[in-house]
Formats: structure tokens, C-alpha cells, sequence
């Protein structure tokens, strides 16, 4: 067994740090281990538990209304609100577009308006769930376009959305246009709150200036919040209030009709273990309203000291309205770069590729953790910087640039992805630990800036076989038919 998590160790050394705050993507750390050691033990004292049936196991059904129950007070619902704690933001996403859908069973081809800077995710439901997507262009503060959404939609939108706020510009939408609108013709309006929405009311306690965007605003009929970011708990937990019973209705599946037992879901998931959820109850009740009143203070301070202390040639893209921040640069030198230089300084940070005329970016989701480090950081970003000005903008070969022009994202052909991959230089030793020969690199820039070069359908093709690529079997691990038995 000993050995077992020793290899467990070894493999995890590659992986991106998850506490110290300077991982800012992926993770969101409070900093405080008493915090983390409480969500462990709470996630593995209830590994084992099924949340399939609440009648089973009751203390799961407990920990869930108490999640709900404070989720809805911090965000102004009202008496008759209920939820549903997912998987994550992006479960609470698709179900908030399925209970949409199924709440309008007449509507033949139902579509769904969104500003274009909305998640993914909803592109993903709009995709499982055979609803048309209509995206709006956003206004020059990247925020969405209340008049816009309205002239899209029409007798067949099921849902309009708003986020608070978007993740690329971690501005807050306009909410109480946007869910006006919907309300005056009888829409469901879903705030996707999932990153935002467990600091933005404390921000609003703080003196910061936040637009309305909670269940106050009349007409929001759902909110979308996860855990798992600034509630600081353990992957993977979300929220998705729903203002009444009655729109969550349609969210529940049931079928007697086999000759098993009768199913019976909230969520997409059928079994699902409590661990996550009694992770995120754990982590509510050591913290409660104040700690996270406290945290929310130091993540603010972090984001207020990064914004002041970014210089040229970087610039903030928009003033923040959360804890998102986007950095775009001159031509001096490219974010992927700066990308590259910040991990080499031992800081995670995301780069955004450009979209619709926009430049890429650099991503930052700052947490509590990073403020006793922002000096750091900062340096760390001085130093980035004047790596990549000194590296110059990169540049892609303007044969494999060709050669991505002339790629139909409909018919792209493992041959094709054969070529770029060679010519990209992400050909590995056979036998590589990656699949199939693939090799990640160890600077991304040149990787990142070819797929910057793509049309956004091309990019989702290439890394669609990327992924298909990277993902291949390893055979007779795990104890298995080649390897033999891994005795106790």
C-alpha cells in the first residue's frame, strides 16, 4: 500500500501546485490549512456514500439543504427558492438550459440568448440538448447588450443569461436590463454566478460597488454558484437556486418504466458519491459568513494591489468588477510568452487566445492565498515581461501558418494532424508517457500562438484530436491481465 501512495506522489509532482497561491487557474485557494484538512476528512469520510437516494443516506440530504439554505441567503432569494448542489459550474450550466427547454414542451426548435462573452458551458448545453444558441455581440466595456439580446429573441427563447461575472473580462452584466427584458416577455433568466457569486455580495459588504445582479433583481428566475471556487471548498460542488419549485420541476428525472428500480435524479448524475458535498458542508460550517466576509477582503486587496501594480507595456483590458483579471500587452511582446516566463518563475497563469478582434490575453483568477505573495507576483510579472520584450513577439513559421489556412475544420484528417504536429514540434519518442508519441513541450508560446492563428472552428478541431491523441490506453497498468496482480 505504501508503494501505491508513493507512486501516487510521484505522479502528482507533475502536476500544477494547489495551495501557496500561485497557481491562477483551476484552483482557488483560501490559504488557511485549516480549511483544507477539515474538506479533506470530510471527502473521504463520505467517499463511499451514494447520493442517489436521499432516503438511504439522510445525512447527505441534510448537508444539501443546509448548502442551499446558505447559498440562498447570500444571495437575496426568496422564501419560496429551492435548489440543487451538481457537480460543478459547468453541470449547474447544462441543467439550467435542460429545465428551460423542458419547461416549454410546445416550443419545437427553442433557442437561448446569451452575450457572446457567456461560458462555454452553455455552448456545451446548447449542443447536448439541441437548443440554438444566439449570441449577441457585447457592448466596447464588455459587457452585454440588454437592447441586443432583446431583438434576439422571440417566441421560441426558452432562457436569456447574464453573467456575474463573465470569466474572460471578470466584468458583472447589466442583470436588471437584461432580466427585465425577459421578464416583460415571460423568459426564464438564468445569472451565471459560478465564479462570482460567493464574493461578489461579500464585495458588496465591503463598500465595493456592485450592480444588482442576485434574486433581488426581479426577473432573475436562476443562479448558477460553485463551491469549489471562492467558497474555497474541494472540487467538485455548485449550486443552481431556482427562484420557485416550479421552475425546477422540470430539472428532475424520473423512469418506472423497466423493471429495476424506479430513477429518480435532481442532477444528470444518478450515483454520485457524497464525498464532495460533505467536503463543501465541512468547509461552510469552519468558515461561515464571516471567514468568507474575511477571505473575500483579502482576495479584494490582492486584485486591487495586482491591478495598480500592472505597468506597460501590460495593460488591464477592463477594470474588474470580481477577481478575474485580463492583461493584454503592446506589440513589444505576446502574452503566450509572458505565459512561458511567469511558470519559469514558478507562477501559473492562463493565457486567452484572441476572439472577435480582441487580443489575447493573460488570465489571471486571483485568490485569497496570492496577497501575502502579490509582491512576488508582481516581480515575478516585471521580470515575464521584460523576458518577452527581450525574446521579441513570437512568431509562427509562415509554412505551417499556410498550412492551417488551408485546413477545413469539417474534414480535418489524421493526416493533417499528423503534418502539424510534426511541424509543430509536439512529436514525441514512441512510447511517449503523453500517448502515442505525443509530447508536450515545456514552453507553450509557439504551440499557443499557431493556435491563435485558427478560426475558432479549426481550434476547436485541433485540439478535439488533440485530446483524442493525448488520451490512449496504457495497457496492463493498475494490476491488470499484462501486469499481474498487485498483492495486498
Amino acid at each position: 500500500m505504501s508503494d501505491v501512495m508513493a507512486r501516487l506522489r510521484e505522479l502528482q509532482s507533475a502536476d500544477l501546485p494547489v495551495h501557496g497561491g500561485r497557481t491562477l487557474a483551476y484552483v482557488y485557494d483560501s490559504g488557511l490549512a485549516e480549511v483544507d484538512r477539515v474538506g479533506r476528512e470530510a471527502v473521504a469520510a463520505y467517499a463511499g456514500s451514494n447520493g442517489l437516494d436521499p432516503t438511504a443516506f439522510p445525512s447527505l440530504l441534510q448537508m444539501e439543504n443546509d448548502v442551499v439554505g446558505f447559498a440562498a441567503d447570500l444571495l437575496d432569494a426568496p422564501a419560496t427558492a429551492v435548489g440543487t448542489v451538481s457537480s460543478g459550474g459547468t453541470e449547474s450550466v447544462l441543467l439550467a438550459v435542460q429545465s428551460a427547454r423542458d419547461s416549454r414542451p410546445s416550443v419545437v426548435r427553442p433557442n437561448i440568448v446569451v452575450p457572446s462573452t457567456v461560458h462555454a458551458a452553455f455552448h456545451k448545453a446548447a449542443h447536448y440538448f439541441g437548443v440554438e444558441l444566439r449570441m449577441v455581440p457585447v457592448g466596447a466595456d464588455f459587457r452585454a447588450d440588454p437592447a441586443a439580446m432583446a431583438a434576439a429573441t422571440d417566441d421560441s427563447t426558452v432562457l436569456v443569461v447574464a453573467s456575474a461575472p463573465s470569466y474572460a473580462h471578470g466584468v458583472v452584466d447589466p442583470v436588471g436590463a437584461v432580466a427585465a427584458l425577459a421578464l416583460e416577455r415571460g423568459i426564464r433568466c438564468h445569472v451565471d454566478a459560478c465564479i462570482g457569486g460567493w464574493v461578489l455580495p461579500y464585495a458588496a459588504r465591503l463598500g465595493r460597488d456592485v450592480a444588482p445582479w442576485t434574486f433581488a433583481v426581479e426577473g432573475v428566475t436562476s443562479i448558477s454558484v460553485d463551491l469549489h471556487k471562492y467558497g474555497y471548498a474541494p472540487k467538485g460542488t455548485s449550486v443552481l437556486l431556482h427562484r420557485t419549485p416550479g421552475h425546477r420541476r422540470p430539472q428532475f428525472f424520473a423512469s418506472a418504466d423497466w423493471p429495476g428500480y424506479t430513477m429518480l435524479n435532481s442532477t444528470m448524475q444518478s450515483t454520485k458519491s457524497g464525498g464532495p458535498l460533505a467536503g463543501a458542508w465541512a468547509v461552510l460550517q469552519t468558515l461561515g459568513d464571516d471567514g468568507y466576509l474575511r477571505l473575500s477582503r483579502d482576495v479584494f486587496e490582492a486584485v486591487d494591489r495586482i491591478v495598480a501594480g500592472i505597468t506597460a507595456p501590460l495593460r488591464v483590458v477592463v477594470p474588474p468588477d470580481s477577481t478575474l483579471v485580463a492583461l493584454a500587452t503592446d506589440d513589444s511582446c505576446d502574452p503566450f510568452t509572458i505565459c512561458d516566463e511567469m511558470a519559469a518563475r514558478g507562477w501559473y497563469v492562463q493565457p486567452q487566445m484572441s476572439y472577435a478582434g480582441q487580443p489575447a490575453t493573460v488570465h489571471l483568477s486571483v485568490s485569497a492565498a496570492t496577497l501575502p505573495a502579490v509582491g512576488e507576483f508582481l516581480a515575478a510579472l516585471s521580470q515575464a515581461v521584460a523576458a518577452a520584450v527581450a525574446a521579441g513577439p513570437v512568431a509562427v513559421d509562415p509554412e505551417v501558418a499556410a498550412f492551417i489556412e488551408s485546413l477545413d475544420p469539417a474534414a480535418l484528417t489524421d493526416d493533417d494532424f499528423d503534418g502539424l504536429l510534426a511541424a509543430s514540434g509536439l512529436v514525441g519518442s514512441s512510447g511517449s508517457a503523453a500517448g502515442d508519441g505525443l509530447a508536450l513541450p515545456e514552453r507553450m508560446a509557439e504551440v499557443n500562438a499557431m493556435l491563435d492563428l485558427a478560426s475558432p472552428a479549426m481550434r476547436e478541431a485541433l485540439l478535439v484530436a488533440f485530446l483524442d491523441r493525448l488520451s490512449r490506453p496504457v495497457r496492463g497498468a493498475a494490476g491488470g491481465p499484462a501486469g499481474g496482480p498487485t498483492p495486498l
